[in-house]
């Protein structure tokens, strides 16, 4: 059952993850690292930047997904970049909305908590439709569970593994346009 996000929980959320950031800073000044100050500005601005394309696409599940996946999932750390620079075409939300859910269950069941997992989601545009490329890398422990899950077929999705190894999944995935 998903949990239901109120406006106090994602309000509270948001500025456990804002204090976690300007406690970096802090830390950093007071550490006279300007250096890494100015990193981790960079960073930062970078994130908003692609929080607001997020913000923008025309994909409401989706995004809100991708929005809350780092509050409700310890197993691997999400990050994404949208390379959409204008208004993105109109796709099945809800249909991608479930298979990245069900995709995003699978990895944590398939990789080992608590390390260095990172996944990064690139959305780009692409004729009549969306790209979205999956680049996870750490530790997969139940290979099988991965496998499985990809062999199922969706009728709108096309997913094709671009690399698969205990270290390392990338997916390239299309949505066509509606």
């Amino acid at each position: 059952m998903e949990k239901q996000w109120d406006i106090i929980e994602v309000l509270r959320h948001s500025r456990h993850d804002w204090m976690n950031k300007l406690q970096l800073i802090k830390g950093n000044i007071d550490l006279n690292r300007i250096d890494r100050v100015k990193t981790v500005i960079e960073e930062i601005i970078i994130e908003a930047q692609n929080e607001t394309k997020l913000s923008n696409l025309p994909m409401p599940g989706f995004v809100s997904l991708l929005l809350k996946t780092n509050w409700e999932n310890p197993s691997f750390e999400l990050e994404y970049e949208v390379l959409i620079e204008k208004e993105a075409v109109k796709i099945d939300d809800e249909n991608l909305t479930n298979w990245t859910e069900q995709f995003f269950s699978c990895l944590h069941n398939a990789v080992e908590a608590f390390q260095a997992n990172h996944l990064l989601i690139t959305i780009e545009p692409y004729s009549n439709g969306l790209r979205f490329f999956f680049n996870f890398s750490g530790i997969i422990i139940n290979r099988e569970l991965l496998e499985t899950f990809l062999a199922e077929r969706s009728s709108l999705l096309k997913v094709a593994i671009k690399e698969f190894s205990q270290n390392e999944l990338t997916l390239e995935v299309f949505m066509p346009a509606i």
